[in-house]
């Protein structure tokens, strides 16, 4: 048994880590850090809660540490907690800067500790099922890919997230996910473009974005996001030189652990048929007619399940260091493109 401790138990510690840790088999969340309150403990009877690091750290048991603060503070936490021996998880964006990603990944390395990022929505059911059809060449060559994730919010909150500062901003908060999927599926592009911006009245950080990979043959990676969208647009919409798959709508895992539903079941993670995404075919000049395809289940166990497996030396990581530095170094060249309004070549 690993006993892991949990940094952080707003919203992405309470709905994200502390459910998933609780679920996999070989982990026991045993210590939460919560600054002002004791929800962590209500909820999982047994879970000792600290104020400070210090305290979570002297819990000797402690092999695993997982990090769900705010974005700035992750370079602070990770470091801490590698040179205390522990193994590491955190929250994504990895760090604010690529300079700061480059600085912890040295540290995990010298140290002999796991360090990873929690891309969990690599486990996302639809992206699964696209990286299934893009492996058997369900589509023939693919020429244009776009991955949205739009949501309606018109009224600026009063979160960490809508403040000004390093890490905050919609971009920060999911590009990192659209930028991980297309270099999953397609690897490090030529060239990049991106438009970072403020679309919506009394917005004080970037709320919505528009990043473009340049890929070799004609191939177009774009990844979207509004926070003005009463009607979102489809999730994925991929085309190649021999059909197109169109899916709409999220992967419903959030919304179950959003709403505090137990992971574990034989419905947890599947969609409905009638969410699955369509298929529509092309022979010569000549269009068939769109079919389901049936989306795969999708399980953020798995990277938990992985992160067991790592520390046991059972397996490599799920998200490795180098993939990690790969998406840092996509957000700050597409900050500098989009400041630039320009193309700029990959060069990592």
């Amino acid at each position: 048994m690993i006993d892991v401790g949990l940094i952080g138990f707003g919203l992405g510690g309470k709905a994200f880590h502390a459910p998933v840790i609780a679920a996999v088999d070989g982990l026991r969340l045993a210590v939460v850090l919560q600054r002002h309150e004791n929800t962590a403990a209500e909820i999982y009877p047994g879970v000792k809660v600290v104020r400070t690091i210090e305290e979570l750290l002297a819990v000797e048991s402690i092999k695993l540490v997982a990090i769900s603060t705010p974005n700035d503070t992750h370079f602070w936490y990770v470091k801490t907690c590698l040179e205390a021996g522990r193994d590491v998880v955190v929250d994504k964006p990895f760090t604010t800067t690529l300079t700061e990603a480059n600085e912890l990944a040295a540290i995990a390395r010298k140290r002999g500790r796991l360090l990873t990022v929690y891309q969990e929505r690599r486990l996302d059911g639809d992206f699964l099922t696209l990286k299934n059809l893009l492996s058997e060449g369900a589509l023939g060559r693919p020429v244009h890919y776009e991955e949205t994730f739009d949501r309606c919010r018109a009224q600026v909150r009063d979160s960490w997230k809508e403040k000004v500062g390093p890490g905050c901003g919609v971009f920060f908060d999911l590009a990192p996910h659209l930028i991980d999927h297309a270099l999953v599926l397609f690897g490090e592009p030529e060239a990049l473009l991106a438009d970072i911006r403020v679309e919506r009245d009394g917005g004080r950080n970037a709320d919505a974005f528009d990043v473009t990979f340049y890929y070799p043959k004609g191939l177009r990676a774009v990844m979207s996001s509004t926070t003005l969208a009463p009607v979102a647009r489809p999730h994925f919409r991929v085309r190649g030189t021999g059909g197109e798959f169109i899916k709409q709508g999220l992967d419903p895992q959030e919304a179950l652990l959003r709403a505090g539903q137990p992971m574990g079941g034989a419905s947890w993670g599947l969609e409905k048929p009638e969410e699955w995404g369509t298929l529509s075919m092309i022979e010569g000049d000549r269009k068939i007619f769109p079919r389901q395809i049936e989306t795969l289940r999708g399980d953020y166990r798995a990277f938990y399940e992985n992160v067991r497996d790592v520390v046991l030396r059972q397996a490599k990581p799920l998200v490795n260091l180098e993939e990690a530095a790969r998406v840092m170094y996509a957000v700050e060249l597409s900050e500098s493109s989009s400041a630039q309004r320009a193309v700029l070549p990959w060069r990592m």
